[in-house]
């Protein structure tokens, strides 16, 4: 009978380690502790509490031991390189893109052991305990220390490679492996260890020691003092983890808006914050129960991050594309044609994991309500279902079947509702039945991040770029080759101008801000009125955008565009993946327009549009958009140096606003419906009264929605707009509900108001709640807000609600 791999047997494992070196049993007692955490380790990233017998585990565990006996056969240990394909010598080592390379291969190297020892150890591979992998094993050890990674050497390339890639492969397989390893050997190995991460690599938290690559680095100490029994490594780094808990105001870690920056510039939460969410889950599982166990009161900072910072842009399974940086642009691998693209999906499944892994360490009621978010996550990912992930790790898919399989754990909805991240420049929208966000930039964040030859193309996503997901539909919207294929300089719901720019144009790691402080607004956390003032990358390109976020609808506004690049400027409406049929069909007034490839046309006084199987927009008053289904072909090589070159295509469904070359003050507005029927679009277009646009200028932007009780206004400058005045800068949303109460929401997007003054012409006959930043409120035929300083807001909404009269 098969019996499910368990924590036990990697304790039963540790003790025989101990006789096998020779140790004695009063000398395994001295070091039980070190034994039972190198136990653990085993145990977590193993993976432990499966049925090696049973699907999916079965599968993936004879597909281990297939790459590894290909590994095995092609181990060929030479001066310079372990694999004939991974070559580290660096013939002119510095920092270069070459000697990135080099880095690179060396990492890898230490990778591919990493995979034979977890074929060894593990059961069902087909090698379990093979004698001739385990002596592979060991001479592939020995070859990269003697050859390129020892304590005489100095690195060239990545850094990273040689403080986080090698050193964590390395010590994961010196765990795997102790009972084999001969003590001068694993001496050499821990050496060389100190060398590259020496304690000083955690004595500041600055430059590459902050955020997620502070928890890798401490990851690191803390596994090289448990391999090599040394409590001084292992507190240290459980003391070098406390300064990635506290929330900052500018650089690289959480905020208190639940913003999470790498980088110094970049939002990372999908990408480094996965890293970091999944490094602290393994640290605090490690050392838990231990003399070391992580007790700083700061963690629950960590903890309430679940669903303050993460939980926000996890939708059906996937994280957005908006926080991933330059991982938007790892698909398949030219180094490696077999590798499996990589998606939003596939870089949301670990996080879903991780989060199961620290619910360990949390309280009950927490880890029962992420259990239950992540069974919802899960089960509503229908078009890649997280159990069938071909590129998720063993432990983190025994983490997810064991959610799945749980009967106690209640799937739990997707929430409804908006969330502002000032701090990162992001916004995320959640209705019945679909789910959109909005990525933005300032003088604080980036318009994106380039970097080791990654997301080549990527110069607009900042700019204002709308996305959006349904919840039953679109979920491979920018999953299936979307970044490799997709025309960059159309994105959804920016405005650009056409001017060539280079590869990687603006420099690296997020180099390049634009000069602006208006970018935010403000939410009731329902529905939100969001705006930026937008300078176009290495552009003379000038616009204010405006985005309000209602209930079934995004409101998109766009005035004051000028730009003197000598170049056509567009706003793109839409631009949907149709994946390799493009056969969806598109209707404009009710005429549906022909479904062959390419087409294109432009809709002079268009009242709406609807893609079938996704949504519609509306045009009020009538606009002229251009129209484009179009076949492009793209390859990943194209956006990232080290990305496949096979050629992809996808069909897509395009509208925009063509502004002309060098416009002086162009504008647009329309609405987007996500989900709509056709039929629900063409009676919002004509229901012409559903919407008021109060002020579409350079100087202010404003809707109403009688219906709904909402108006909404950016004041770009202060002025007046329908019933508002506001002496100042800033953004107003208001929702007056059907109980005779009103919600107001204002906010400073500029960080800098000392004072403002906001009249709003409309009987008030009391404020019944308001924020210390409120001075004065005088109510009667109308309420008049005096607010004093802003500044130390950050950015962030303050919400007054009243009665009204």
């Amino acid at each position: 009978m098969t019996t499910p791999w368990s924590r036990r047997g990697f304790l039963t494992a540790s003790a025989g380690t101990a006789v096998a070196l020779g140790l004695g049993t009063r000398a395994f007692a001295a070091s039980d502790e070190f034994a039972t955490l190198r136990a653990k380790w085993r145990g977590l990233i193993l993976g432990e509490g499966f049925d090696p017998a049973a699907e999916p585990f079965k599968s993936r565990l004879a597909d281990l031991g297939a790459t590894a006996s290909g590994l095995l056969a092609t181990m060929a240990p030479a001066t310079g390189s372990l694999w004939p394909d991974l070559v580290y010598t660096d013939p002119d080592p510095d920092t270069d893109q070459e000697s990135y390379g080099y880095s690179g291969n060396m990492n890898t190297s230490y990778t591919r052991l990493n995979t034979l020892a977890q074929a060894y150890c593990l059961p069902g591979t087909g090698l379990t305990g093979d004698s001739g992998l385990r002596n592979a094993v060991l001479t592939g050890l020995d070859h990269l220390h003697d050859d390129v990674y020892n304590a005489l050497r100095t690195r060239y390339g990545n850094w990273y490679s040689w403080q986080i890639g090698a050193p964590q492969a390395l010590l994961d397989v010196c765990v795997l492996m102790y009972e084999a390893l001969p003590a001068d050997r694993l001496a050499d190995y821990l050496a060389a260890v100190d060398h590259f991460v020496p304690d000083s690599a955690v004595a500041s938290y600055g430059g590459t020691s902050t955020g997620a690559n502070r928890v890798d680095l401490c990851r690191v100490l803390a596994l090289r003092g448990v391999v090599g029994a040394s409590a001084a490594k292992v507190a240290l780094a459980r003391d070098a983890l406390s300064p990635v808990f506290p929330y900052v105001t500018s650089g690289d870690g959480l905020y208190a808006d639940g913003a999470f920056v790498q980088h110094t510039t970049v939002p990372y939460t999908g990408s480094y914050g996965s890293v970091m969410l999944g490094g602290l889950g393994l640290l605090f599982a490690l050392l838990a129960g231990s003399t070391w166990a992580v007790t700083d009161a700061n963690r629950q900072i960590v903890f309430d991050a679940v669903e303050h910072a993460w939980a926000p842009f996890l939708y059906n399974g996937l994280v957005m594309d908006g926080v991933s940086g330059r991982a938007i642009s790892r698909g398949l691998s030219a180094a490696d044609p077999k590798q499996i693209q990589q998606d939003d999906h596939l870089r949301g499944h670990p996080i879903l994991a991780s989060i199961v892994l620290l619910g360990q360490g949390a309280s009950a009621a927490e880890r029962a309500r992420w259990r239950g978010l992540v069974k919802g996550w899960m089960q509503r990912d229908y078009y890649s279902p997280p159990l069938n992930d071909p590129v998720l790790g063993l432990p983190h898919l025994a983490r997810l079947k064991g959610v799945q399989d749980d009967t106690s754990v209640t799937a739990v909805a997707e929430p409804t509702g908006h969330r502002l991240f000032p701090s990162m420049a992001r916004a995320t929208h959640r209705r019945p039945g679909w789910a959109a966000a909005l990525s933005m930039a300032d003088r604080r964040i980036t318009y994106y991040e380039t970097g080791n030859g990654e997301n080549l193309h990527g110069w607009h996503t900042g700019s204002g770029m709308l996305y959006w997901w349904g919840d039953s539909f679109a979920n491979g919207q920018y999953s299936d080759a979307f970044w490799p294929t997709v025309d960059p300089c159309r994105l959804p719901g920016t405005t650009v101008s056409r001017k060539v720019l280079a590869d990687a144009a603006g420099g690296d790691w997020g180099a390049s801000l634009p000069d602006v402080n208006w970018v935010g607004g403000a939410t009731d956390g329902e529905r939100a009125a969001v705006g930026q003032y937008l300078k176009g990358l290495q552009s003379t390109l000038l616009a204010k955008q405006s985005w309000f976020f209602l209930d079934d609808t995004v409101v998109c506004l766009g005035a004051g565009i000028k730009c003197a690049d000598g170049t056509t400027v567009e706003t793109t409406v839409e631009n949907r993946n149709l994946g390799p049929g493009g056969g969806a069909p598109f209707t404009v007034d009710g005429t549906v327009k022909p479904a062959t490839c390419p087409w294109s046309e432009t809709l002079t006084g268009a009242k709406w549009t609807h893609v079938g199987g996704h949504g519609g927009c509306v045009f009020p008053g009538g606009a002229t958009v251009r129209a484009l289904r179009e076949a492009r072909d793209g390859s990943w090589s194209t956006i990232n140096k080290g990305g496949s070159t096979t050629v992809l295509n996808r069909k897509y469904l395009t509208l925009y606003v063509d502004h002309g070359t060098d416009p002086a003050n162009a504008s647009y507005a329309y609405l987007l419906l996500p989900g709509a029927t056709a039929a629900g679009t063409q009676a919002r277009a004509a229901d012409t009264g559903w919407l008021t646009v109060l002020a579409n200028t350079d100087s202010q932007q404003g809707v109403a929605v009688p219906s709904l009780g909402f108006t909404g206004v950016n004041f770009w400058f202060g002025g007046t707009v329908g019933t508002l005045t506001a002496s100042d800068p800033c953004c107003v949303m208001i929702t007056e509900r059907a109980d005779g109460t009103a919600v107001i929401a204002v906010s400073d997007p500029m960080r800098m108001r000392t004072s403002l003054t906001l009249t709003w012409r409309r009987p008030v006959t009391a404020v019944t709640s308001a924020p210390a930043t409120v001075t004065s409120a005088a109510t009667g035929s109308s309420l008049t807000l005096a607010f004093g300083d802003l500044t130390s807001a950050a950015g962030a909404t303050q919400r007054i609600t009243v009665r009204l009269g």
